[in-house]
């Protein structure tokens, strides 16, 4: 049995005092969730931090598989067991609301999801059960943490679909998944996710697959929502375009760690991390004319089970051998702080980031 002291953690453990309590609502700190696999361990998320305050905003950016969506999941306590029932490692602090939610037991979690946080899913027609209509779905969503009856469910499960703007609330609530359009049925996870007015809301990337019209509404919507709830909002994207629209903050993440952190002007007028730099130049841009090819990052994510040593960015990185030495290749970059609020974990010296930003980069974009 493990040895307590007199304050109640084990001996030899730190005893967290005052200035260990969360100061934001949502703040995840040196999150870590790695998956067991037959080929290695797959390290998809590898020690990312953020804050989220009630009322902003913040958008996860990066490509497919750089850990966005399994933060994210974590979050919302869905990572309890791993393929073929593999437990998979988590460590870290996740605090909503002055709560741990790493340590707590799984039953408070799921007492929490739903209620206090709400996830609205990338594919609403996977995510949704066909079988069952709409409004089941929703009024089921709300009957779990509400002790009210059928009839009081389905009006309230009615007032949401005509909130999120689906016509004729009253007749589609009797609708299923597949019978509804792609931002339809988008609209219709929004309002299940909204249902119970959770103070956290996480969107894993809400707009992708649907036109840019239908975009714009979503968007809209998410926005008009929180400025009605009052919630925090954590928008899982790869469409830069759609951050600079709604983002108070913005993490970069690249291969399972955050390279940049910041607030979304710092971020793109004055991003400190080759990889930001390579997001913007592949970005298209109407706002200005531009005789210039689109510029891609070159190279492939790296593989979350062999990530390369010393900056995971390097093999890609078009100033990997600017630094003197192989510290590139051999030492990890932490984050440090470049401004107020502004965060980048790179070898490049401050005099370097501002002379190829502003000589190179910029006048490209």
């Amino acid at each position: 049995m493990t040895e307590l002291s007199k304050t109640g953690a084990a001996v030899g453990e730190p005893v967290k005092g005052p200035s260990d309590a969360p100061t934001a609502f949502l703040e995840v700190r040196d999150l870590k969730v790695h998956f067991p696999t037959d080929d290695g361990l797959v390290k998809s998320v590898d020690g990312v931090s953020f804050k989220v305050e009630k009322g902003k905003t913040l958008c996860i950016v990066g490509e497919s598989g750089s850990g966005k969506s399994v933060s994210s999941l974590a979050i919302m306590g869905l990572h309890r067991l791993g393929a073929r029932g593999k437990n998979v490692q988590m460590s870290g602090e996740i605090w909503l609301d002055g709560k741990e939610l790493i340590s707590a037991d799984p039953d408070e979690v799921r007492r929490l999801r739903g209620r206090e946080m709400a996830m609205i899913f990338q594919d609403p027609l996977s995510a949704m059960h066909p079988y069952y209509t709409v409004g089941n779905q929703i009024v089921e969503a709300y009957r779990v943490h509400h002790d009210v009856s059928k009839k009081v469910a389905r009006k309230r499960a009615i007032e949401m679909l005509d909130r999120v703007g689906i016509p004729e609330p009253a007749k589609r609530v009797d609708g299923y998944p597949h019978e509804f359009s792609g931002g339809m049925r988008q609209r219709a996870m929004i309002a299940m996710a909204l249902v119970n007015n959770p103070e956290l809301l996480i969107a894993d990337e809400p707009t992708t697959a649907l036109d840019v019209t239908v975009q714009a509404q979503i968007l809209d919507l998410i926005r008009d929502l929180q400025k009605e709830f009052g919630s925090a909002v954590i928008l899982i994207t790869h469409d830069l375009g759609v951050v600079a629209e709604i983002a108070d903050d913005v993490l970069v993440m690249y291969g399972g760690r955050c390279v940049e952190r910041g607030s979304v002007d710092d971020v793109f007028e004055r991003p400190q991390h080759p990889y930001t730099w390579g997001l913007l130049g592949s970005m298209p841009r109407i706002d200005r004319e531009t005789s210039d090819r689109l510029i891609p990052v070159k190279g492939q994510p790296p593989s979350l089970i062999n990530v390369p040593s010393g900056c995971a960015f390097h093999p890609r990185c078009p100033y990997a051998d600017v630094p003197k030495g192989d510290v590139t290749r051999t030492v990890r970059p932490e984050l440090q702080q470049v401004g107020t609020g502004h965060w980048s974990a790179c070898h490049l010296s401050p005099e370097d980031r501002t002379r190829i930003w502003t000589e190179e980069i910029a006048p490209k974009l």
